[in-house]
C-alpha cells in the first residue's frame, strides 16, 4: 500500500492552491475537525460500507462538525470519499497546515521539557530557536516529560534537537559500550 503521506500530499495541495489566504485559518479548523471524526472507529465503518454513496457519507460528516464547513470543504469532502480516502484525512490535514506554515513563514515546533518553561526560560530558547531556524515564526507546543531528566527536546519538521539529560546519558553508554 501506498504510504499515506504520498496520498494526502495531493490532496492536500489541490485544497491549498484552491483557497484564499484569508481562508486558510478557517480550512484548516474544518479539516482538523474532519480528521478527529475520520479518526472514529464508526465513522471509518460508514465509509467501508459499500450501501453507502459518497454523497450521503460527506452529508452526514458535514453534519457532525461543529461549524458549517465552507463551501470549497465541502466539494473537498466529496471529492475525498468518491476516491474512498477518508482513512487519509488526518495525513491530508497536517500537510495543509504544514503548507500553510510555509506559506506564512512560519512553522510548528514541538518543545519536549523535563519541567514546564514559561516566561523568560520559554522566551529566550524561542528566541535562540527562531535564529536557529532562520527567523521563522516558531509556533511552540509545550510538552512535560518528567523521563527526560533536565534539558529539552525540540522538534521542528522533521528536525529534531536533543539536549536532554537522557539523551546525553544514552550517548555516553553507547560510546562506553562500544
Amino acid at each position: 500500500m501506498a504510504d499515506l503521506a504520498t496520498i494526502a500530499r495531493p490532496y492536500a495541495e489541490a485544497l491549498f492552491s484552491s483557497v484564499k489566504p484569508a481562508e486558510l485559518n478557517t480550512v484548516l479548523v474544518q479539516l482538523g475537525e474532519l480528521a478527529q471524526l475520520s479518526a472514529v472507529p464508526e465513522v471509518a465503518i460508514l465509509a467501508n460500507n459499500p450501501k453507502i454513496s459518497a454523497d450521503e457519507l460527506s452529508t452526514m460528516l458535514s453534519g457532525m462538525v461543529k461549524t458549517k464547513l465552507d463551501e470549497k470543504v465541502g466539494a473537498f469532502l466529496r471529492l475525498v470519499n468518491q476516491n474512498h480516502r477518508l482513512s487519509a484525512m488526518s495525513e491530508i490535514a497536517a500537510q495543509f497546515e504544514l503548507l500553510k506554515n510555509q506559506s506564512e513563514g512560519a512553522a510548528e515546533v514541538v518543545i519536549t521539557s523535563a519541567f514546564p518553561l514559561e516566561g523568560e526560560a520559554l522566551s529566550s530558547l524561542l528566541s535562540s530557536l527562531k535564529k536557529r531556524f532562520g527567523g521563522k515564526e516558531l509556533r511552540p507546543t509545550i510538552e512535560v516529560d518528567p523521563s527526560l531528566i533536565g534539558g529539552v527536546r525540540v522538534q521542528v519538521g522533521d528536525e529534531v534537537l536533543d539536549s536532554s539529560v537522557k539523551a546525553r546519558l544514552a550517548a555516553m553508554q553507547s560510546g562506553l559500550s562500544a
